[in-house]
C-alpha cells in the first residue's frame, strides 16, 4: 500500500515539475525577439520606418521585438530559409520557401493589400513601350526579388523582349539609379514605390504594372509560442483603431493589418514560379 502511495506521489511530483518547466522559446531572449525586415531600402531608412512600428507593437502586446535586417535581399531571404529570425516580413514566394524549410507561418498581413511588380522610367524619358527596352540594361534589386525582378523579367521573356539585368541590392538603389539616368528603367513594386520620398517619386513614371499577388505576410518561427504570436497579432490588428497606431500605419501606406494564415498563399504555390539565376 505504501509503495502504491509512493508511486502516486512521485507521479504527481513529476507532473508538477514538468508543468513548471517552460520551453526555451517561451521567454524572449535578451534584447527581444528578432523581427527581420528585408533590406528593400537602406538600413537607415528601414530603421526609421520600422523601429517605431515595432516599438509600438512591443508596447501594446507586451512582447519585446527587435528590428533586424541583412546586408542585402538575397542574404535576408536565405536567413529566413535558415530560420535565423524569430519574426519576419517577406514576399509571398520566399514566405513559402521559409515555411517549407524552417516552418515559418503567416499570421498577419496588410489589410486589403495587394503586391504588384512594376517597371519604372524617368518621367521625362521618351520610352513609352516595353519594346523600347529591348537589349537595354535594366536595374533590378536582386535575382531573388519576387515582384520587382521575377514578375517583370518573366513578362518580358514571354513577350520576347530581351533585357540585360543589373542587380543593385535594393529597390531604393533601383529608383535612385533610374532617376540619375544610370539605367533607362528599373524593376520595383507598388509597395515601396508608394513610400518613396515625393521628390524622387515625382521624377519617375510607371511603365508597366503586373497583376496583383497577395501582400507580404508577417511571419513567425515555430520556436515562438502561439500565445506570444497571438499577442503580436492582436496588437497589429488593433493599430487602425488607435490614433498613434494609425500614424505608424500611414508611414507604410497601410489601411490596417488583418489576420492571415498559410492557406492565403496557396495561390502563389499554384503559380510554380521558378527562381532566376544571378548573372
Amino acid at each position: 500500500m505504501q509503495s502504491v502511495s509512493m508511486v502516486r506521489f512521485i507521479a504527481i511530483l513529476a507532473i508538477a515539475v514538468f508543468c513548471s518547466v517552460k520551453p526555451a522559446w517561451s521567454k524572449a531572449p535578451e534584447g527581444g525577439y528578432t523581427f527581420g525586415i528585408g533590406p528593400v531600402q537602406s538600413a537607415t531608412e528601414l530603421a526609421k520606418r520600422w523601429a517605431p512600428f515595432l516599438d509600438y507593437v512591443s508596447k501594446k502586446s507586451g512582447v519585446p521585438l527587435q528590428f533586424a535586417t541583412a546586408k542585402d535581399i538575397s542574404t535576408y531571404q536565405q536567413q529566413l530559409i535558415d530560420g535565423v529570425y524569430d519574426f519576419g516580413y517577406i514576399n509571398p514566394y520566399h514566405y513559402l520557401a521559409s515555411n517549407k524549410s524552417s516552418g515559418y507561418t503567416a499570421f498577419a498581413r496588410e489589410k486589403g493589400g495587394k503586391l504588384s511588380g512594376i517597371l519604372v522610367v524617368r518621367k521625362d524619358d521618351p520610352i513609352r513601350s516595353l519594346t523600347q527596352l529591348s537589349e537595354k540594361t535594366v536595374a533590378f534589386p536582386s535575382a531573388n526579388a519576387l515582384a520587382s525582378t521575377w514578375l517583370p523579367v518573366n513578362m518580358l521573356e514571354k513577350n520576347n523582349i530581351t533585357v540585360i539585368p543589373q542587380y543593385v541590392n535594393s529597390m531604393d538603389s533601383v529608383y535612385i539609379a533610374v532617376v540619375k539616368g544610370i539605367f533607362p528603367a528599373g524593376g520595383g513594386e507598388t509597395r515601396t514605390f508608394g513610400t518613396l520620398d515625393p521628390a524622387m517619386k515625382d521624377q519617375l513614371r510607371i511603365l508597366w504594372t503586373s497583376d496583383p499577388l497577395p501582400p507580404f505576410p508577417f511571419i513567425s518561427h515555430p520556436r515562438i509560442s502561439k500565445s506570444e504570436v497571438a499577442k503580436v497579432q492582436k496588437a497589429m490588428e488593433q493599430m487602425s483603431r488607435d490614433p498613434e497606431g494609425m500614424e505608424l500605419l500611414k508611414v507604410h501606406k497601410f489601411k490596417g493589418i488583418e489576420r492571415s494564415k498559410d492557406a492565403d498563399y496557396d495561390v502563389v504555390r499554384k503559380m510554380n514560379l521558378k527562381p532566376l539565376k544571378a548573372q
